[in-house]
C-alpha cells in the first residue's frame, strides 16, 4: 500500500511539493508511491479525523468488506457509518467500490487505502 500522509499546509506548499516531483521525473528519479491529504486549517484535519473515524479506518483495515458487514461488526448504524466512509473516501483514506457478487447482485466493497497514515498539523 501507499504511504498516506495527512497535513495541513499552505497553497504555496502544495506547489512547492508539485514542483520538486516534477524536477524528481524531469531527472528520471523514480517517485515514491504516497498519496498527501492537504488542508488549510488544522480544525478541518479535527472534523476529518474523530475517534469514530478512526476505529472505522481501522475497522475497514483489518478486515475489508461491506458497509452493512463493517457496521455490524462496530455495532453502528449501518446509514451512520455509510456517512462516514463518504468522509473518509474523499479525503482518500478509503475507497468504496461496487463488486458484483455471482447471482447475489452488487454490494459496495470498502478497502482501505494505507495500511496506516501519518498525521501532521502545523498551528501558528
Amino acid at each position: 500500500m501507499t504511504q498516506l500522509t495527512i497535513t495541513t499546509g499552505t497553497e504555496e506548499d502544495f506547489f512547492a511539493r508539485g514542483r520538486r516531483l516534477a524536477q524528481a521525473a524531469d531527472r528520471g528519479q523514480a517517485i515514491a508511491q504516497e498519496r498527501v491529504v492537504s488542508f488549510e486549517d488544522p480544525a478541518d484535519v479535527v472534523k476529518l479525523i474523530t475517534a469514530t473515524r478512526l476505529a472505522l479506518f481501522r475497522a475497514v483495515k483489518e478486515a475489508p468488506g461491506s458497509i452493512t458487514d463493517i457496521a455490524a461488526r462496530l455495532h453502528r448504524d449501518r446509514s451512520a457509518v455509510k456517512r462516514d466512509l463518504d468522509e473518509l473516501a474523499q479525503a482518500g483514506l478509503v475507497t468504496i467500490a461496487d463488486r458484483v457478487l455471482p447471482g447475489h447482485g452488487r454490494m459496495k466493497e470498502v478497502r482501505a487505502t494505507a495500511s496506516r497514515f501519518q498525521l501532521m498539523a502545523e498551528v501558528a
